[in-house]
């Protein structure tokens, strides 16, 4: 392939390349050297790959042509290639959690979310960097090094799955999984510019993903479209008895309502706590949007969720706890191998009491149950995604309006929330500030994903992005 046909192929969607794939006018060995060329040429720029798995990706992708030649098309994603983040185990190869610890890491099985890309075709490229143990949202490993926001190589990516982030918008994966524990799927995603879904808890099972905290944790896409998020999470969703948090809900058919419009939806508007605090220029954009949909036909309802005020507290106790729980015997044992930052948190997490964590589900509790009031009278949830713009990298601070803000605090403040409900939500760019993108996020009614694809798609065909890519790509 000429260099003008390899850009062209690799700055499709993963439907649209798992189109080409189907009909045959490029074969999945074609776009996965072709994805695998272009990754390695940029990685040392972006940094978003930890490892890379050329020849068993290429043979994979052989299967899938033979597959597809012989009538066997299993679907959108059959032969495309994706690299997933290093926190999910391939049976017999190393899964780092870009820690020194787990450097050497092999599990003896896929996990479960690994096992269904395989049976829906898809070709795994590699693993890709991310925040050390997923507890962090700068993406700046010690171990691994910094990935690099391909909007701007100098700022964030976000994280915890800032390599994920960095991979899809520079064209190195088609589309990717991430986790989220406090934001890390969408965080990321409206740093660089893409759809991330944090799908309602137990929509996708999480047995195989080395956890940062069991009740916070999620599995979910980060896509270049909403189309691909919809058909990765297809391919992801369904109950495994492996994982105790799993729920046996019916699957629905998530492409099914992408060109539905929003005519007859109620969309709710949180003013107090999510559009306190914002960036001007965020704010202004999410607005727009929120009145660009108003326009298609849905109504816009202001609705109160007043247990937001204890959103904050309630995900700090819970997330710190939980993870220190998990990584105590290695905080005791071996603390110089961690990151300082993660150290310090794990450090921090032994500090709460047992009638901490308590009071902290007591108020999660109120939290739950505040936004399913407002669900009652609404379809879905706007706010911004995150109140602030990514930052230079090394930096602890952002700035909000003119003041430095604590950067950790900022970046999850509007996501945490979801992780305590378990509900479902999705970030979609909003448009660009300053050559940067900006993430709105719809938070919807458990175990409806429909919903939020069907806003998130005409969020996307206005073009908020006005067709501009990120600069360091294809």
């Amino acid at each position: 392939m000429s260099n003008t046909t390899t850009q062209s192929l690799l700055k499709k969607t993963a439907t649209e390349i798992g189109e080409l794939i189907r009909t045959r006018q490029v074969t999945s060995v074609e776009a996965t050297q072709a994805l695998l060329d272009h990754a390695h040429s940029l990685n040392d720029t972006v940094n978003a790959y930890i490892s890379f798995r050329d020849d068993l990706a290429l043979a994979e992708a052989a299967r899938a042509d033979e597959e597809i030649e012989s009538g066997n098309h299993r679907g959108p994603l059959h032969g495309v290639p994706m690299a997933i983040k290093d926190n999910l185990y391939l049976a017999g190869e190393v899964t780092t959690m870009a820690s020194r610890i787990h450097q050497d890491f092999v599990s003896d099985d896929d996990a479960t979310v690994v096992t269904k890309l395989r049976e829906a075709g898809v070709v795994i490229t590699g693993k890709l960097n991310m925040h050390e143990y997923a507890w962090g949202i700068d993406n700046n490993s010690p171990h691994f090094g910094a990935v690099h926001n391909p909007w701007n190589l100098d700022k964030v990516p976000g994280g915890s799955s800032g390599g994920s982030g960095a991979a899809v918008a520079s064209d190195m994966s088609f589309s990717t999984l991430g986790t989220d524990t406090a934001g890390s799927i969408r965080i990321p995603s409206s740093a660089c510019g893409l759809v991330g879904l944090k799908p309602t808890h137990g929509r996708v099972a999480k047995y195989g993903c080395f956890p940062l905290a069991w009740t916070l944790d999620h599995i979910g896409p980060m896509s270049k479209s909403v189309a691909d998020a919809a058909a990765v999470l297809q391919a992801i969703a369904g109950f495994d008895h492996r994982d105790p948090t799993s729920v046996d809900v019916p699957v629905g058919d998530y492409s099914a309502s992408l060109g539905q419009g929003v005519e007859g939806l109620v969309i709710g508007v949180e003013e107090d706590y999510f559009f306190h605090n914002v960036d001007s220029t965020v704010e202004s954009l999410v607005r727009a949007q929120i009145a660009a949909l108003e326009e298609r036909g849905a109504t816009v309802k202001k609705v109160s969720i007043p247990a937001l005020a204890h959103s904050e507290w309630t995900e700090l106790a819970t997330s710190l706890s939980e993870a220190s729980a998990i990584h105590h015997k290695d905080v005791v044992d071996r603390p110089e191998d961690f990151g300082e930052d993660i150290l310090f948190l794990f450090e921090l997490g032994e500090l709460f009491s047992s009638v901490d964590y308590l009071q902290a589900q007591q108020l999660r509790r109120a939290i739950k149950q505040d936004f399913a009031a407002a669900l009652q009278d609404v379809d879905v949830i706007i706010a911004p995604t995150l109140p602030v713009m990514p930052p230079d990298i090394g930096s602890s601070v952002a700035d909000l309006n003119g003041k430095d803000v604590d950067l950790i605090d900022n970046f999850i403040r509007f996501t945490g929330p979801s992780n305590l409900t378990g509900l479902p939500a999705l970030t979609v760019p909003a448009g660009l500030n300053e050559g940067l993108p900006v993430g709105m996020q719809l938070i919807g009614r458990a175990f409806d994903e429909e919903t939020l694809f069907r806003v998130a798609a005409q969020v996307e065909a206005s073009d908020p992005m006005e067709g501009r890519r990120a600069p360091t790509g294809a």
